[in-house]
């Protein structure tokens, strides 16, 4: 397969393209608040952090959507600055590597995603991108797009001047065994010293570094009867509930009438 990755700056024509890929995205995912307030003003906002696989034919076959935002403002601003050196006064990759050591967030997604648009509306000027997500069109997965695409999305905000990229992955077997603890998981290894998980193996061998757990990186809550429309489960007993494609269990509050999804992801760090 012969494919051309573009921008949406570059190619704005190809918006409609790009928004209207098929993805495989469980329905309940669809459901995050802040993802739904959010994720579709990237496109539109943020183009030139939206990448996009072309085929031979003109066909998207993959998309990634990344997000600049202030990792300084997570903490103490003041903590890291070099003598002389305000947090906002260095260039975007002097502080990208200079904020390498800086904590990333529990919430992890919803974090990111909220708190890059609430610098773009205060001014607050970006020290590091966040990968949000890389999506392979179904009929297309298994190529190794998905590898292709992270690259693009490194090298992308290598040329936007930062020095860093950080993502909440969201690893792609965790959802076989949704009662393992993150904590557990993230960190397991195969014989050969990588991660035993597909996703994260691929984030490892592009560079990233797993870091640590955001045990909050996503949370859908909704009643009872829309997770029953979603997933096709009953819910109607209390306690925990497996939900193909989550990646822990649904807490099923039958007699309050909801249930809530809190899913962890895998902070990974990308030096640039």
């Amino acid at each position: 397969m012969q494919l051309k990755v573009s921008s949406l700056t570059e190619r704005p024509e190809m918006l409609g393209q790009v928004v209207g890929m098929a993805d495989t995205w469980p329905e309940f995912m669809l459901h995050d608040l802040v993802g739904n307030a959010h994720y579709g003003r990237i496109a539109t906002e943020l183009p030139e952090y939206v990448l996009f696989a072309e085929d031979e034919h003109g066909d998207v076959v993959a998309h990634a959507y990344s997000v600049p935002f202030a990792l300084a403002d997570e903490g103490n601003e003041d903590e890291y600055a070099g003598e002389g050196e305000s947090a906002g006064d260095a260039s975007p990759g002097t502080r990208g590597a200079r904020d390498a050591r800086r904590k990333l967030p529990a919430r992890g997604w919803d974090d990111v995603l909220a708190g890059a648009f609430a610098d773009r509306r205060r001014g607050t000027p970006p020290d590091t991108v966040s990968a949000i997500s890389i999506v392979v069109a179904p009929h297309a997965q298994g190529g190794g797009l998905s590898a292709w695409m992270l690259q693009a999305m490194r090298d992308n905000a290598r040329a936007h001047g930062f020095g860093e990229v950080v993502a909440p992955v969201r690893p792609s077997a965790k959802h076989l065994e949704p009662r393992t603890p993150m904590e557990e998981y993230a960190f397991r290894k195969r014989a050969d010293g990588l991660p035993h998980d597909p996703w994260l193996r691929v984030h490892v061998r592009a560079g990233g570094v797993i870091e640590t757990v955001a045990p909050a990186s996503m949370t859908v809550a909704a009643s009872l009867a829309e997770w029953r429309d979603w997933t096709g489960l009953p819910f109607d007993t209390e306690g925990l509930v497996e939900v193909p494609g989550a990646l822990a269990p649904v807490h099923c509050e039958p007699g309050r009438g909801y249930a809530v999804y809190v899913e962890p992801n895998v902070w990974v760090r990308h030096t640039l």
